[in-house]
This record gives structure tokens, sequence and C-alpha cells, in this order.
């Protein structure tokens, strides 16, 4: 069973206790595969790794990789394929997850991920497609009316959201209440992670565990 990194977004450079965290887990740093989760949204066709927040993230935490690849519409299919089947680190990258989602759907990604090895990395759209179901939904303020429920990646069963424009005072409103009836949800404000390792969830920054309709802080 792989590791599972929940990222919500961060501003900076990562905390230094999720560092340790994921310089205990990567252990094989062969080949990072990064997968956008805009993957239309190119002008060059050249990568310039420098562009991507998440690489950044890594690259300040000194966790440097043989490889490094960047899955968007510029990589064929086939090539895609070929880069998760052999990924020491596979990393959802944060931005549109109903693009991301329907990305990986047309590039025949999804098995490929949830039968690999490697550690597996999500921020904000990424974690929300690794999880089992996730909602879309439109914020104005702090009132939110969900769209949809989607279904995620389903590495471990619960669902999970994380938006840069909701914290608690959107979360308790109800609009996650429905969902938290089928099964446990993960509501994570911005600078904060989840790792899920032999099935075991630990936190890091604000999170909040929303089940049948109650919720509570669980972070520390």
């Amino acid at each position: 069973m792989s590791t599972h990194y929940y990222f919500s977004w961060f501003n900076g450079i990562l905390p230094e206790g999720l560092v340790q965290w994921l310089q205990e887990d990567i252990q094989d740093r062969q080949s990072l595969v990064m997968i956008s989760a805009e993957p239309s949204n190119y002008e060059d066709e050249e990568i310039n790794l420098e562009d991507i927040t998440e690489w950044t993230w890594l690259h300040r935490a000194n966790l440097m990789f043989d490889e490094y690849h960047f899955i968007d519409y510029r990589m064929p299919k086939e090539e895609a394929r070929q880069r998760i089947q052999n990924a020491s680190v596979i990393f959802l990258c944060g931005g549109d997850p109903v693009q991301q989602h329907d990305f990986l759907a047309e590039y025949e990604l999804t098995n490929g991920i949830k039968n690999s090895n490697a550690v597996i990395l999500g921020a904000s759209a990424g974690s929300l497609n690794m999880s089992a179901k996730w909602v879309t939904s439109n914020n104005a303020a702090h009132s939110v009316e969900i769209d949809s429920i989607y279904d995620g990646l389903g590495f471990d069963p619960f669902a999970y959201e994380s938006h840069s424009q909701r914290d608690y005072a959107s979360f308790v409103q109800g609009y996650l209440f429905p969902l938290s009836e089928e099964m446990d949800v993960y509501a994570a404000e911005q600078e904060s992670a989840m790792r899920v390792k032999d099935s075991k969830i630990e936190i890091m920054g604000p999170v909040y565990l929303i089940s049948r309709s109650k919720i509570q802080r669980i972070s520390v």
C-alpha cells in the first residue's frame, strides 16, 4: 500500500514537520511525475519547472529527483501512461479539479495511478481527485451551493474539500453535511496537510472532520 498526502495549499515553503514526513517517506527519488489540473493552459511547448508551484515546494524542501515529468496535453497519451508506470512519486497538482478529473479519464491514467506503488501527493484540486468523493460548488462569500458530487480515485474511504475561499465559516454552513451522511469528509483550510500511511491518518494544520453532519477540528 502506497503512502498518500493530501495538501490544501501552501503560500510559501512547506512546514518543517511536513518536510520531515516527506523526507522519511520518499526514499526512491528516481522519477517525479506531476499531473496538471489545467492541462490545456500553456503557451510554450517547453515546460519550465520553476513555474510549477508544486515543484518549487519539493525543491525548496531538498527533495530532488533524477527525472522530472509534467503531464498535460503536450505529452502524448502513451508516454504519459509510461511515465506513471515508472514513477517514484506521483503529484496531482492544484488548479481546476473538474479539468483534472476529465483529463485523467481521457488519458486513461486512472488505473495506472491507482495501481502504482509510488508515493502519491495531491495539492488542492489534486487532493480532491485523490479522495473517494468531492463536490463542486459555487461560493459567494460564505454561502455555498453544491453543483455536483464527483467520484475521485478513491485512494482512501473519505471525501476531501479544500478551496482557497473556504474556511471554518463556510464549512460550518453545512454544504458538506449531506455527503457526510455517506462518508467522513475532511475539510481543510490553507496551510494544512494529511498523511495516510498504512491506513493511519495524520493531520498537520487546520483540518476539520465532518461526520454525520457534525463538524470538529481535529488538527493539532
